[in-house]
């Protein structure tokens, strides 16, 4: 059975830094891109950061330069290091497959407020 399990969310005032993790039971991160998406109060989920299989990096216009994405393939984990946060960077932060989404994990909040 696939799962996908985020953590490392929290509250933190704004300028502060955060460091989710992604892991999976299920699915080999190694031979796929990955993502970050986010789903802030109200809105639609949307992508935040994606990473290929050889590393290669895109981020959302409003986190580049603040939020990065990288991988360990060894543990099978992604990760996504966010500074400098906003407060409109709260929301809950979910991983998946950068283009094959599986079925979503619970996500793991994020919330910048001072």
């Amino acid at each position: 059975q696939v799962q996908l399990v985020e953590s490392g969310g929290g509250s933190v005032q704004p300028g502060g830094s955060l460091r989710l993790s992604c892991s999976s039971s299920g699915i080999n991160f190694s031979i796929y891109p990955v993502a970050w998406y986010r789903q802030r109060p109200g809105k639609q989920r949307d992508l935040v950061a994606r990473i290929t299989t050889n590393g290669i990096t895109n981020y959302a216009d409003d986190v580049k330069g603040r939020f990065t994405i990288s991988r360990d393939n060894a543990q099978n984990t992604v990760y996504l290091q966010m500074d400098s946060l906003k407060p409109d960077d709260t929301g809950v932060y979910y991983c998946n497959l950068g283009y094959d989404l599986r079925p979503w994990g619970r996500g793991t909040q994020v919330t910048v407020s001072s």
